[in-house]
């Protein structure tokens, strides 16, 4: 669907975790089911340029680690880049990825990885502290190499202020009308899941919840009561002098 709409990138997030596989947490999710949905999202697509996060654990031991990470996702998933959630604590290990080709984009701001030291999901960069660290990771971060900078869940006037700074696009997430570009989840956007409790920066524009409710309901109440399948619709037609071989083919039985 995304490609038909030509959008210009396909992110393979983690937040597949939660919105896709039934984990209660983005760091649940093992590199190799992370690796395994980066392949099915390139076989459904062939045009747009394929982003993949690098997931809780397949990075942080060390260096070689998540160059040997990137490297699969890139050789055997056929992502075009990666994704890396972090501020300028990355600033090393960004230059070593982007210095064998693979484009990254830096993630900062809510990185959800982390939300356990920051107090869960919630609106960051929204004290004087915060907010100039924010914007220093930035300027840190499109120094060592990344092409794209993801800001997640930070005030409009910070992502404001950040992309009229940067040199290289800003993708909004929870970070107002003033990125380059914005990014949503899409379960979020069609309305896949029965969630009560979207974050704030959720729009949905479709419910495929209820409307897949719906028609299941339709289709099970429709074989209940006779309505499917049926036969000069559904079915196929067997000819005359078959049947009637094969009904004098049963009476030597």
């Amino acid at each position: 669907m995304a490609e038909e709409c030509q959008f210009d990138i396909n992110l393979v997030g983690d937040s597949l975790a939660m919105v896709a596989l039934g984990y209660e947490d983005t760091n649940e999710i093992p590199f190799e089911e992370m690796l395994y949905h980066i392949k099915l999202v390139y076989r459904g697509n062939k045009k747009s340029f394929i982003l993949a996060d690098l997931p809780f654990g397949s990075y942080e031991k060390s260096h070689e680690q998540a160059i040997e990470s990137c490297i699969k996702m890139v050789k055997y998933g056929k992502a075009n880049g990666i994704k890396i959630e972090g501020g300028e604590e990355n600033f090393d290990l960004i230059r070593k990825i982007t210095s064998i080709g693979i484009p990254v984009m830096a993630h900062t701001g809510l990185t959800p990885q982390h939300h356990n030291v920051m107090g869960g999901f919630k609106l960051q960069g929204n004290t004087k502290n915060q907010a100039i660290k924010i914007y220093n990771d930035c300027l840190s971060l499109q120094k060592a190499g990344a092409f794209l900078i993801l800001l997640e869940c930070v005030p409009n006037k910070l992502a404001q202020e950040i992309t009229n700074k940067l040199s290289v696009p800003t993708i909004g997430i929870g970070a107002g009308p003033y990125c380059s570009g914005q990014v949503l989840v899409m379960a979020d956007v069609l309305g896949m899941n029965n969630n009560p409790h979207q974050p704030k920066f959720v729009k949905s524009y479709e419910n495929f919840f209820e409307k897949g409710v719906a028609a299941l309901n339709n289709y099970q109440n429709e074989v209940k009561n006779n309505q499917f399948p049926l036969a000069d619709v559904h079915g196929y037609k067997m000819k005359s002098e078959v049947l009637n071989e094969l009904k004098e083919y049963t009476k030597l039985l």
